[in-house]
Formats: structure tokens, sequence, C-alpha cells
């Protein structure tokens, strides 16, 4: 029995079991169940939220992006499979792990996105919180002005009246203040409660300078944040650049031996296995990179 046969029947088994399973319903329709509920318990819990939060901003990876990305990245990646194994095989299973990455990519760029949102709305929340301090003297009050204003968005909302609900009923703000320095764990943030519970504590006179202070301080941090990103992304092109640059070595040594050459060096196995092993060095490179620009957005 060949390969393919034994494949064949592999299928048509998993198949049969599938269907039985699910009483004669639409086999797709549970294997896409399935998936989902795979998803849902081995990543992040949070993640459906945020990518409904992305979807709300209308920045989400709509099927024509996906089918875009995955053009041009299968369309890269049999071209460049090709010119190294000169095999139209090899170039097709490229292709199939490239285009099986670009769900990945789309989560990486979802999670930044996201995180750069909730950054707007961490500092929108401390800059409001301190002018209304300002004018109430009061935290709990300052946050009751930040939610009635209408300027914050879930979930920061929703978070700003749990502390609001837990300072009522403790009578005190040290609770709502550490579930919130938790929760959004920047310096900002914690710098700010760690100042208005010294001010309740010891009193509020003498605390406009320090408020002044504050706010001057979140000023300078959200500017050096967006230069930051400002500049990550001029790195990150130039990183993607590169990288992809680096895939097409296999021309020089080809220019450097003859082509003739070099498709009679294919022929050896330890060759294909280092040609091989550059690929696959190469594409964990520019992973990383994309893993790093997303997901370490430089907030502080």
């Amino acid at each position: 029995m060949s390969l393919i046969e034994l494949f064949i029947l592999i299928v048509l088994g998993l198949f049969v079991v599938l269907y039985r399973q699910y009483s004669g319903r639409d086999v797709t329709k549970f294997v896409k169940d399935q998936s989902g509920n795979l998803t849902n318990r081995y990543a992040p819990y949070s993640y459906a939220a945020v990518k409904d939060k992305v979807k709300q901003m209308g920045q989400n990876y709509s099927f024509k992006d996906y089918v875009a990305q995955c053009s041009i990245l299968g369309i890269f990646a049999a071209v460049v499979s090709f010119l190294y194994f000169y095999n139209v095989i090899i170039s097709a299973v490229y292709v199939g792990l490239v285009i099986a990455i670009v769900p990945y990519l789309a989560y990486l760029r979802t999670k930044r996105i996201y995180s750069e949102f909730v950054f707007e709305q961490v500092q929108v929340y401390t800059t409001n919180t301190i002018m209304e301090f300002a004018t109430t003297k009061s935290f709990v009050k300052s946050l009751e002005g930040v939610i009635a204003s209408g300027v914050l968005e879930e979930p920061i909302l929703s978070d700003v009246q749990y502390m609001i609900d837990l300072s009522y009923k403790n009578g005190n703000i040290e609770e709502s203040i550490a579930f919130m320095d938790s929760k959004y764990p920047y310096y900002i943030v914690k710098n700010m409660h760690q100042l208005f519970l010294q001010i309740t504590k010891e009193g509020s006179r003498d605390s406009g300078e320090s408020l002044e202070n504050m706010q001057n301080d979140i000023d300078m941090l959200v500017e050096s944040v967006y230069r930051d990103r400002t500049d990550r992304k001029s790195f990150h092109s130039k990183f993607l650049k590169f990288g992809f640059a680096l895939y097409f070595l296999c021309l020089l040594v080809q220019a450097l031996v003859g082509n003739e050459t070099y498709v009679k060096m294919l022929d050896r196995f330890y060759v294909q296995i280092l040609l091989h092993f550059v690929i696959i060095i190469n594409t964990w490179f520019i992973i990383k990179g994309e893993r790093y620009y997303n997901e370490n957005v430089g907030v502080e």
C-alpha cells in the first residue's frame, strides 16, 4: 500500500468517525465548532473580547485582507522555494506552511492594535482623573466625573465603574486602587494612584503642584511613547526588507557556481538539508521580529 492510499484511507476514516459523533449533522460545522472550542481553551481567554473591540474600531482583518495576504505570501513562498530547490512539490509544501502562518500574524496584529488602544485609554483615564481631582478634591468623585464625561470606552469604562463600586462598598480607595494597578500595570497608573492615596491619607493641602507635576510626567511619557512607536514602525519596515532580501542569497550562490552546477548540487541530500535549514532559520528570524514588534509595543 502506498503512502497516498494510506493517507486517503485515514481521511475517510476520520470523516466516518466525525459523522457518527455528530449524529449525521454537518461535519464541516462540527469541525469548525471543535476548532473554536480548542481555540477558546488554549488561547488567552480575553482574545475574543480583544478581537471584537478591534472589529468595532474597524481595524480587523477582513476576508479580503486574509486572501490578499495569503496570496502575496503564497506567491513569494512559491518563487523563493522554487529558486532554492527547483521542485514543484517542495514549493507547494512551503506555500501551504506560509499560508498557515497568516492567522498567527493576524493574531499578533490584533493584539498590538488592542494594546495601543488600551494605552490611549489609560492616558485618557489618568489625565481626566487628575483634572477632575483638581476640582473635586475627592478620588471617587473624580472617577464619577470621568465616567460622566463620556471619554472612556470599554473595557476601562467598566473597570473604573467597578472601582467606584468598590470604594463605596469598602469606605476607602485602597482595594479599588489595588484592582486597577494589577489590571493595568503602567507606571503612570501606579504613580497617579500612589499620589492620590497619599493625598487622601495626609490631606489635600498644597496638592496642586503635585498634581501639575504628575500631569507633566504623563505628558512627557505619552510623547516618548508615540515617538518610540514611530521609530519602531520605521525600523520594522527596514527589518522586513532586510529579512525578505536574505531569502534571495541562493541567487548569489547560483551566480557564483553557475545554474547547472547548482542544480546538480541539489541531488546531494545534505545540500537540500542545508537549504531547508537556511529557509527555516530566516523565517524564524522574521516571525520572531514580528512577534517582538507587535507584542512589545514599547509602552513603558
